[in-house]
């Protein structure tokens, strides 16, 4: 008996160590979302999260915090185990730094950057205006990326709606269906300028891009 609760008790352990909380500069995170919020980049953001070694998957956050010598700012993370850092100038002269609880070891996680779009639009229906707005957005992002390099950054060719259920399945009236938890509206259909009505509200809308 005593043997076998040693065996619990060192499986126990051995589950917390890979759990590890990391500092990472706030510079750092600062040196990505500067680069957006004008506005031909308003209805975009940057969105964190560290992508385990190997796979498609996010590490799980157990917690993130902005940390300075006079206060903690707790950051929200999502189901997805994704958060968003405020763009504050202030944080990056204090030399602030934000803690990630991890819920694995870190050297099993690389951090992952996404730029999509603000929660403003997350919703269910969409002038082709909206549509057209949001593909505008991308198009200035990725030129202002590159510069006079321009031409070697990705092109936008349209835009997709990546959903909750990743086995979502589901027929959208007058544009192609849903399949595996995403849309995918190339610039053909967007040029058609059709309003778009969704079954569900997505996650997120990322760019269609092609190198």
């Amino acid at each position: 008996m005593k043997r076998t609760l040693v065996a619990l008790s060192l499986l126990a352990s051995a589950f917390s160590a890979g759990a590890e909380q990391i500092e990472v500069e706030y510079k750092r995170f600062y040196s990505h979302i500067n680069k957006i919020g004008d506005e031909s980049t308003s209805a975009l953001q940057f969105a964190f999260g560290f992508l385990r070694v190997g796979t498609s998957n996010l590490c799980p956050i157990n917690q993130a915090t902005i940390v300075t010598q006079k206060q903690d700012i707790p950051l929200t993370v999502t189901p997805e185990n994704r958060f968003l850092v405020p763009n504050e100038r202030a944080l990056k002269l204090a030399d602030a730094y934000i803690v990630i609880d991890l819920g694995e070891a870190a050297n099993l996680c690389d951090m992952s950057v996404q730029i999509e779009t603000t929660a403003d639009y997350v919703k269910t229906e969409y002038t082709a205006e909206d549509l057209a707005f949001i593909k505008q957005q991308y198009e200035a992002f990725f030129n202002e990326m590159g510069g006079f390099l321009s031409f070697m950054m990705p092109s936008v060719k349209g835009l997709t709606f990546r959903f909750g259920d990743d086995e979502l399945d589901a027929p959208v009236p007058g544009a192609p269906d849903i399949t595996n938890g995403m849309l995918m509206l190339d610039n053909n259909w967007l040029e058609q300028g059709k309003p778009l009505k969704l079954p569900v509200e997505p996650l997120r809308i990322t760019a269609l891009a092609k190198s």
